[in-house]
């Protein structure tokens, strides 16, 4: 079975789209998980490491008045750092990592409290938001399993999100590729 990252590129790039990350606690972890797969540079834009929380306004966007109210454990935070980092790289999908891997409490936030959030592409007719997402983490463990845990989670929104918009031709090619008709 390959791995979520390889998935990932494997569906953008029969979608022939893009992705762009934005990443706090992850640090570059997704960023990287990606870029490993052959290929990625297909669909890879680019991310931006906003660790800094005044970086996640300058660079991302990020609403000022929600980082000083709520500060940058917030799933607010997370969705828009994903539209931002989609908006600032010119992707097709924006996805975004926000939380406290530890030591210390963050921002009122316990440890182990993740964001994980997918901006996707929008319909044209509607108007309507379609492949947007953000998800909730309680995670347990140290830092580095924290971390490694968050990046497995926002690979598999993505890719949830991803599957949720595929069409039928991209679906027969998964059943073919997976010993169907």
């Amino acid at each position: 079975m390959s791995s979520p990252a390889a998935e990932v590129v494997r569906l953008l790039t029969v979608r022939g789209e893009t992705v762009a990350v934005a990443e706090s606690l992850t640090g570059g972890l997704v960023a990287a998980e990606i870029t490993s797969v052959p290929g990625a540079s297909k669909v890879f834009r680019g991310s931006v490491t906003a660790y800094a929380t005044e970086l996640k306004h300058r660079l991302l966007g990020v609403d000022a008045a929600l980082l000083a109210e709520r500060g940058a454990v917030d799933p607010q935070v997370a969705a828009q750092m994903a539209a931002g980092v989609r908006k600032a790289l010119g992707a097709d999908w924006g996805v975004a990592t926000t939380g406290v891997a530890g030591p210390d409490p963050q921002d009122g936030q316990p440890v182990g409290t993740v964001f994980v959030a997918v901006d996707g592409p929008r319909a044209t007719d509607s108007g309507a938001s379609r492949g947007g997402k953000t998800t909730a983490l309680r995670l347990n463990g140290g830092r580095a399993e924290i971390r490694r845990e968050s990046v497995r989670s926002v690979l598999a929104l993505l890719l949830e999100q991803i599957a949720g918009e595929q069409t039928g031709n991209e679906r027969a090619q998964d059943t073919e590729r997976n010993g169907g008709f």
